[in-house]
């Protein structure tokens, strides 16, 4: 009985480590159009997703981007509001915070694509305070949120306050004629 108990531990504890490095072989469209991605996320440090742009034009080719964590999901929608669909990744590194990021591509009349840009909460003054990771990210009517709970930190390290803070993202032009993701709202609730 303690063998199997033990074997039984092992087993999950496998399955777990397995769970996490899932891999990623995704279509999203709309309509017609749309992306195929595919990612290993064997490395919890870095990998490869590679991004097939389907029924765009000719010149629309497939490409690899090299990601700093694993793909834990992606979604479609027309972010910049200019009627053709765009992707976001959500990357998360293989540490224990979770601290998340956002690889956006965006559709440029799809005949190419071009990235979109997430600012790191942590240039930001006030999202940074509090922020110590465990992100969740969601797209919705083409605005990106995202969610993450509130810390202390004392003398004794840092502790949950029991509150979350959402952030709404649009996507606006940047410099460069480069899209980036720009913060339009954020607010704190507590957490139920």
């Amino acid at each position: 009985m303690k063998h199997f108990f033990i074997l039984l531990v092992f087993c999950i504890g496998v399955f777990a480590v397995h769970g996490q490095s899932r891999r990623i072989d995704t279509t999203l469209k709309i309509g017609k159009v749309g992306y195929r991605i595919t990612c290993s996320n064997r490395n919890p440090e870095k990998n490869d997703a590679t991004i097939n742009p389907i029924g765009f034009e000719n010149q629309a080719r497939e490409f690899s981007i090299e990601i700093k964590g694993r793909i834990k999901k992606a979604e479609i929608d027309d972010l910049n509001n200019d009627g053709f669909p765009d992707v976001v990744l959500y990357v998360f590194p293989g540490d224990s915070l979770q601290k998340g990021t956002v690889i956006g591509i965006s559709s440029d009349k799809n005949q190419s694509v071009n990235p979109i840009i997430l600012p790191d909460v942590l240039d930001d003054q006030k999202l940074r305070e509090g922020y110590r990771g465990f992100d969740d990210f969601n797209l919705m009517e083409g605005t990106l949120m995202r969610r993450y709970p509130l810390y202390v930190t004392d003398s004794l390290g840092a502790h949950p306050t029991g509150k979350m803070r959402q952030v709404l993202y649009r996507v606006v032009p940047g410099e460069r004629n480069m899209l980036k993701f720009k913060v339009i709202r954020s607010y704190e609730y507590t957490k139920q």
